[in-house]
């Protein structure tokens, strides 16, 4: 007996075996491109959501560029004799740029606000600093276990890099 596995999938059901793949063709009507077309297959929601995502983007830009650009007398000829004023064709945009500005900056500013001078001992030291453990089992140099982590004193990192040349 073979061994197979399934996985549970929200379309199908997908069946993976170790035995080799064969493909069946029972009508030769159902052919495309030398395989047999199924009903489960088709374009994931994903797909056709970004693929009416972009085409709306494009319309959407050319209505608003020709809102924008194109002159009122030639609207009017076409039969669009109510639209927005074209102030809000330069106006939006620009807010929405100065919008996103400013809250890069705000969010800088509350970053630095947020953090400690660097002459503080709060950025050395907080509520979750570790000490070395002073335990030490007594065991064999060889078999000796890894130490946990923790926080060594500044003091001590100056001794080993800068100390221990001598």
């Amino acid at each position: 007996m073979a061994d197979s596995y399934s996985v549970n999938s929200p379309r199908r059901i997908l069946s993976l075996s170790k035995e080799r793949a064969t493909v069946s063709f029972s009508d030769p009507d159902d052919k495309v491109s030398g395989f047999a077309v199924s009903e489960e297959h088709g374009p994931k929601p994903s797909e056709v959501y970004g693929f009416v995502g972009s085409i709306s983007t494009v319309v959407t830009t050319v209505i608003f560029l020709g809102w924008a650009y194109i002159p009122e007398p030639w609207l009017h000829s076409i039969g669009i004799t109510y639209h927005p004023s074209r102030y809000w064709a330069l106006a939006v945009p620009v807010y929405a740029m100065v919008t996103v500005v400013l809250a890069m900056v705000l969010y800088i500013g509350l970053n630095f606000m947020a953090t400690p001078p660097p002459t503080s001992l709060n950025t050395i030291f907080d509520e979750y600093s570790r000490s070395p453990s002073s335990v030490v089992p007594s065991v064999k140099e060889d078999e000796r276990p890894i130490e946990p982590i923790f926080d060594m004193c500044i003091s001590q990192v100056n001794d080993l890099m800068f100390n221990s040349a001598n």
